[in-house]
């Protein structure tokens, strides 16, 4: 409680023009956690009617039906994306575009009017913008960025609510790697499945994430940092880890399970298998059996938050598998630098995937 007071007192110092961010805040304290700030974004629309520019307003809470559609029936979306601000000392975004696009299919999958493109994109700059005093120095972190898409109206009964929100807010986050990249240590889940066949698991629906609680819970309480999910089929292929999509190496050939409904298209996904062709690697898309896996040279796993997270074993059945010897491979080191380097402005951005503050 009292650190909660210390964070509100100093943002109303921050308000009043009193003290300056760049100079007395302590970005070394910051961790991946949330960190409220002055100003979000957000904007609603009927069902039948089209999606109009939304307005900043103060952060806080908002009023909401207790027979609202996402609050009874889970329909809503949210996106995970960062701001940077550079070695230039300019704020960029990573392929936001790619963000929009992924809420786009998201909302087709859950029966929400999708926001346009110049919409989202426009949202995101205007709140960035707005708080870009919390956009942590280079190197000390990133401005973590939460779009969401929500039925809002109340519902009754199994259908599309009557009426949407979609608002963003934003909060400063530290380096997910302090001191250096860490390998960790994964557990495969036995007994629990992250998606099915012709379900959500495709598109980031809120309520995938709840029911992984449990299971991360019982592994991170038996040392491992989190749960790798097998497929609900033949609980032989791994599909992600958590909420992170899973690579492997073997032989200098990068394998990464193909999307087929049932895992995240996550962005750094994507990234990296274009990243890694560009560098002259081989990228397989297919199967990834948890026998191949554990028996490949390096692995890691690839999300918003620490961009590549190493993995230094993998626990499966009583077996553990330690990869070299239990710190970050080669492959995964040079990946991670190469994609930050660009995240950073520190290496060329051959692809166009920044996206500059205007």
């Amino acid at each position: 409680m009292q650190e909660q007071s210390l964070k509100a007192s100093f943002q109303w110092l921050i308000l009043l023009g009193r003290v300056s961010m760049d100079e007395s805040f302590d970005w070394d304290s910051l961790t991946f956690s949330l960190t409220p700030t002055e100003t979000m974004y957000l904007t609603t629309a009927k069902a039948d009617e089209p999606w109009m520019p939304g307005e900043l307003r103060p952060y806080g809470d908002i009023p909401m039906s207790p027979a609202a559609g996402v609050l009874n029936y889970g329909q809503g979306l949210f996106e995970g994306m960062k701001a940077y601000r550079t070695s230039t000392g300019r704020i960029v975004f990573f392929r936001p575009e790619e963000n929009a696009r992924r809420m786009q299919r998201g909302a087709d999958r859950l029966k929400m009017p999708p926001v346009p493109e110049s919409i989202f994109v426009d949202a995101v700059e205007q709140v960035v913008a707005a708080n870009q005093h919390w956009v942590p120095p280079s190197g000390k972190g990133a401005m973590y960025v939460r779009p969401l898409l929500m039925g809002s109206g109340p519902v009754l009964g199994v259908a599309p609510a009557p009426s949407y929100t979609f608002l963003i807010y934003v909060t400063p986050v530290g380096p997910y790697f302090k001191g250096g990249m860490v390998a960790i240590d994964l557990l495969i889940s036995e007994h629990h499945h992250r998606a099915a066949p012709g379900g959500s698991g495709g598109v980031k629906a809120i309520g995938n994430y709840a029911p992984g609680m449990k299971p991360s819970k019982e592994a991170k309480a038996q040392g491992y940092a989190e749960v790798i999910y097998l497929d609900a089929e033949t609980h032989t292929d791994i599909e992600e880890v958590g909420a992170a999509n899973f690579f492997c190496v073997k032989d200098n050939v990068l394998y990464t399970p193909e999307l087929t409904g049932t895992i995240l298209p996550g962005i750094t996904r994507d990234s990296i298998i274009q990243l890694a062709r560009h560098r002259g690697y081989e990228v397989v898309e297919g199967k990834v059996s948890a026998a191949f896996a554990m028996a490949a040279d390096e692995a890691f796993c690839c999300g918003t938050a620490a961009v590549i997270s190493p993995i230094g074993s993998i626990t499966h059945d009583g077996d553990k598998t330690v990869y070299g010897d239990g710190q970050p491979g080669a492959v995964t080191v040079e990946l991670y630098d190469a994609l930050t380097g660009i995240q950073n402005e520190t290496e060329e951005d051959v692809f166009g995937w920044l996206h500059p503050l205007p």
